[in-house]
């Protein structure tokens, strides 16, 4: 056998040269995914450092102006909705919905609009420096620390929850809030509870977008449910997050049905399939997909650090 390379019987002599040159490549292409994963996972650190605590104070004082509401057979119970059931809450980048269920109470014969008011007025005198708003469904309430409540009336019946229809002022056909929290809590345990770490982070980078390119916490949470449900990848927040936009890429350009009830679809508000706005949000994920790929293409950490930073 050569001493400049190596034979087999299967195979062709391979220069030694070129056996150092590919082992060098892999061991710079380990190095390298390495480190980029590094950068991801302590941009996801901060995320996790983030007190919530401020969250629940904010709820307690909410939930003890609206208890004035509540007669002798009733109550009211609050249910975290949005982020924060999901644990894919971010300060500053995610909604903050809960229902606030009426349970025989005298509010549960009133129209949606009625309840809405009376939600918004009684928060407004207990919270006069906070900024309160009445919407067609819900109450949202801003605080000064940054977080963002918006609070959705809901009638319990036997068959289940009830919310305001959008569009309309009347209650809703029956909706299961919890569907979506279940959903996206089995994939992310499948996956070894990888998921809800890479939606915060991907929150984080769809918040620089422009705002018309930008898409709802619900929306994201529901593309990654999809990226995600049947992935065999790398489990490394490296290989997660290329694997998210490469997929929500195309994925935006077609509406996703809504299993809880709530409307018809998650992204209705982008329109119908192939829509211009769709087309708008997809070219913005595409930028984001090339930025990803000039920084693998060059092995460019610094070019990760610009896409995580927060």
């Amino acid at each position: 056998m050569s001493s400049s390379g190596y034979r087999s019987s299967n195979r062709p002599s391979i220069p030694l040269d070129e056996l150092q040159a590919y082992a060098a490549e892999k061991t710079a292409q380990a190095e390298y995914e390495a480190e980029a994963n590094e950068v991801i996972e302590d941009a996801l650190k901060e995320f996790n450092d983030r007190d919530t605590v401020g969250i629940h104070e904010h709820l307690d004082v909410i939930e003890d102006a609206l208890s004035s509401l509540v007669d002798e057979d009733g109550d009211i119970q609050m249910l975290f909705g949005g982020s924060t059931s999901k644990h894919t809450y971010v300060n500053g980048l995610s909604d903050i919905d809960t229902l606030v269920c009426l349970n025989d109470t005298s509010l549960a014969d009133k129209s949606p609009n009625d309840v809405i008011k009376i939600f918004a007025k009684i928060l407004q005198d207990r919270l006069p420096r906070t900024e309160v708003s009445a919407g067609d469904l819900a109450v949202t309430v801003r605080f000064s620390d940054g977080h963002e409540l918006q609070l959705l009336p809901a009638v319990r019946t036997a068959q289940g929850f009830r919310i305001a229809s959008p569009g309309e002022n009347r209650w809703s056909n029956v909706i299961a809030p919890d569907r979506f929290a279940k959903k996206l809590t089995q994939v992310n345990q499948k996956l070894s509870n990888k998921v809800v770490p890479v939606i915060k982070l991907v929150k984080s980078i769809n918040e620089k977008l422009p705002k018309q390119s930008r898409l709802s916490g619900y929306h994201l949470e529901s593309l990654a449910i999809e990226a995600f449900e049947n992935y065999g990848g790398p489990r490394t927040a490296y290989d997660m997050v290329k694997h998210f936009f490469k997929e929500a890429q195309t994925r935006v350009l077609s509406p996703i049905a809504d299993n809880t009830g709530q409307s018809i679809h998650v992204d209705d508000y982008l329109g119908s399939k192939g829509s211009q706005q769709r087309a708008r949000v997809s070219n913005a994920i595409e930028n984001i997909v090339g930025r990803i790929e000039r920084a693998e293409n060059a092995r460019n950490i610094d070019l990760w650090k610009e896409i995580v930073e927060l």
